[in-house]
């Protein structure tokens, strides 16, 4: 990079150090590369004009031109607005300003050829343009600019400081015009060249100062191919150092797998979970130590599916664990696999926080010797007293629930050799995403449900229809089933949402006097919480007023009916999660979604896609769609999915190219030690170290 890019914002012509500061503080510019970085983020067509005859054929922002022939000043003092008349020979248009009046007065000149930029709207009929850009026609603009504007993100701060996207454009075409600089190519020619590539700087340069959309076009498809690549490349790293440095546990035996599948499973597998056993028993074959992702929605069959591989980690001598993120959880997962153990002769025990000191110390003393087979359990799995004879596989259930930290504790349990890692995920991935936060990992998906299932009917409902809602539950309730009502719980208010969930709790045992109710929520002591869960699972209550704390870990078969209030506060991943507490047995099951009439636009997106499917997979691309990649994965904070320009959900092709072509560059050199790599690798090591190596722990 030249020292000219190095240079501190401060000195670049038209700022100096208040100026500079307020960069450095709001927008992470402190160097005149840093401005370069800060692309625009849409443009302005200046090239074309309308006429205003055509104007109601016209989208968005237009651009005209014409003379001013009528100024005027309408309402009273506080409420005052100017209006202007525009004329280009074909019609006329009205210029509406209601900030800035008096100044905008002193500007604006009858008489006088102007050129008008804005977006046009319709009031009583006619169209019209409020707080247009507006300038004189001269020999310079009179054509129109020949080119595309950019527009920059710029933060109200900046904005009072006279600091907008028109002033960081000047700086940055400041930058540009001059070319005074040499940006460093991050990727080798060949490459370049095989793909139909422009160079970086080129790119950087055509990105603020593009001549057409040609030009644009270029740019950014060389700058989504650098962000997408040089991810791609890193994971596809991180898994070649860790299939080198960290050897698996090679296990051979299937006895117990056999066994389970001829003479004990009471149902059939889908297809699905046969070939994701496929694909993990490869793993578990091949001598690497084994990370895999297994995504399936709700009531897919992830559970049953872990414990047949990790009967063939038992078939081989090693032990096996199983966390999961809720003490109700890990229960189930404990009391509905200790029947198939019990047949296989392999034993089961289950450590929470609420384990007792005696049945502690026997599960312990049982796990150091091998007597203890599976270990089924919830953080208290990690910690330092738990210790395995022989650990080998390893089950983390919700894994986006745990920390890194935490997930990296268990897999270190064996001392002589990595454990094998499945992670398992309730919450559907788009392929995209999986691709790109999960590409160093290998993803298996079971996408189907097993046969027999009703889908649940989802119902959108207003509140005017409250009283059907309660005579549907009371039916529901009179033939014996059981109902589930959950409340929001947002974070900023947890006061104010906690009321509305006591008021719903009242209503509720008003509207249904006679009914035994349950009640749980996140500032519930545990015991307290499962003591309510439990009884709801037992069947002593009938109704399950809660927050989201049942989202994950709930599995009560004899509940059919999901009932979700202020549904249009739920994000889609939250809303599909819930639904799928219902659905379990063999009755047909319901999910209500009761909003409030007046709903955005984007919250009515969110209710039809979950009426409209159940299908978790789709709702996960609409979810992706909806609120983007960093919003949807938690990831805006950890820099994992810090994309300028990509999307990836409109770049799909393009990311398959980078992933295909960062996998063969890894698989012919993994050091990146060739000189036809040598601009990648440099590059390489001087990015930013924000990407989180989700293969070394999970």
């Amino acid at each position: 990079m030249s020292k000219y890019l190095e240079t501190k914002i401060e000195f670049l012509k038209g700022v100096g150090p208040a100026k500079a500061k307020l960069l450095n503080e709001e927008l992470g510019i402190f160097t005149i590369h840093d401005l370069l970085l800060h692309f625009p983020f849409r443009y302005e067509d200046r090239s074309t004009f309308h006429r205003i005859s055509q104007l109601r054929f016209a989208e968005g922002n237009v651009q005209i031109k014409g003379i001013i022939t009528n100024v005027s000043v309408i309402g009273a003092t506080k409420k005052q607005r100017l209006t202007a008349i525009l004329n280009d020979q074909t019609g006329e248009i009205e210029l509406v300003w209601f900030k800035g009046v008096n100044w905008m007065k002193s500007k604006i000149k009858t008489g006088v050829a102007y050129l008008v930029y804005g977006k046009t709207s319709e009031f009583n009929g006619k169209y019209n343009i409020s707080h247009p850009e507006i300038e004189p026609i001269t020999t310079q603009n009179q054509n129109g600019t020949n080119q595309l504007l950019p527009v920059y993100s710029v933060t109200e701060k900046l904005k009072r400081k006279y600091l907008d996207s028109k002033a960081i454009a000047r700086l940055t075409l400041e930058v540009v015009r001059k070319q005074d600089f040499h940006i460093e190519e991050s990727i080798d020619s060949w490459l370049l060249q095989k793909l139909g590539l422009i160079t970086y700087q080129a790119a950087i340069i055509s990105i603020h100062l593009p001549n057409d959309q040609a030009k644009l076009n270029s740019s950014l498809q060389r700058l989504k191919f650098e962000e997408l690549f040089f991810i791609q490349l890193r994971m596809f790293k991180e898994k070649k150092i860790r299939e080198q440095k960290y050897q698996g546990i090679q296990f051979a035996k299937t006895h117990l797998v056999n066994k389970f599948y001829e003479e004990i499973l009471p149902f059939n597998l889908t297809e699905a979970q046969k070939e994701v056993i496929k694909e993990i028993y490869a793993d578990l074959h091949s001598g690497y130590q084994m990370n895999r992702l297994l995504q399936g929605d709700v009531g897919s069959g992830k559970t049953v599916t872990a414990f047949i591989c990790a009967l063939i980690a038992i078939s081989s001598g090693y032990q096996a664990a199983i966390m999961a993120p809720t003490e109700i959880l890990a229960i189930q997962h404990a009391q509905g696999l200790e029947t198939f153990c019990k047949k296989l002769n392999i034993t089961i025990g289950l450590i929470t926080g609420s384990t007792g000191k005696a049945k502690r110390r026997d599960l312990l003393q049982k796990l150091i010797t091998g007597e203890l087979h599976i270990l089924v359990g919830t953080h208290a799995l990690i910690e330092n007293d738990v210790q395995f004879e022989n650990l080998g596989f390893v089950v983390i259930d919700e894994q986006h629930r745990f920390g890194v930290a935490q997930r990296a504790r268990l897999w270190q349990k064996n001392k002589n050799a990595f454990p094998h890692v499945l992670v398992m995920t309730a919450t559907p991935i788009p392929r995209t995403l999986a691709m790109t936060l999960y590409g160093d990992l290998e993803v298996s998906t079971i996408n189907e449900l097993p046969k027999g299932r009703k889908p649940i009917q989802t119902t959108h409902l207003n509140d005017n229809n409250r009283l059907k809602l309660f005579g549907f539950i009371q039916k529901q309730i009179d033939e014996g089933r059981q109902i589930y009502i959950v409340y929001p719980l947002i974070e900023e208010s947890e006061t104010l949402e906690l009321k509305d969930l006591m008021d719903g709790y009242e209503s509720i045992s008003r509207s249904f006097p006679k009914v035994p109710l349950s009640i749980v929520h996140g500032k519930m002591k545990p015991k307290d919480k499962d003591y309510e869960m439990n009884r709801f699972v037992s069947g002593q209550t009938k109704i399950m007023v809660a927050t989201t704390v049942i989202e994950v870990g709930v599995n009560v078969p004899n509940a059919s009916v999901m009932v979700i209030e202020n549904a249009e506060r739920f994000g889609l991943s939250q809303l599909h999660q819930l639904r799928g507490r219902v659905g379990r047995g063999s009755d047909q099951s319901y999910c209500i979604l009761m909003t409030g009439s007046k709903l955005s636009k984007e919250a009515r997106e969110r209710i039809k896609c979950m009426v409209d499917t159940t299908d978790g997979f789709k709702i996960a691309e609409k979810d992706l769609e909806i609120r983007g990649p960093g919003d949807l994965m938690g990831t805006q904070q950890s820099g994992l999915l810090d994309l300028k320009v990509a999307d990836i959900t409109t770049d799909q092709e393009l990311l398959k190219t980078a992933r295909e072509e960062a996998r063969k560059i890894i698989s012919e050199d993994p050091e990146l030690s060739l000189p036809k790599h040598a601009n990648i690798l440099k590059s390489i090591n001087q990015k930013k170290k924000s990407l989180l190596s989700w293969s070394s722990i999970s």
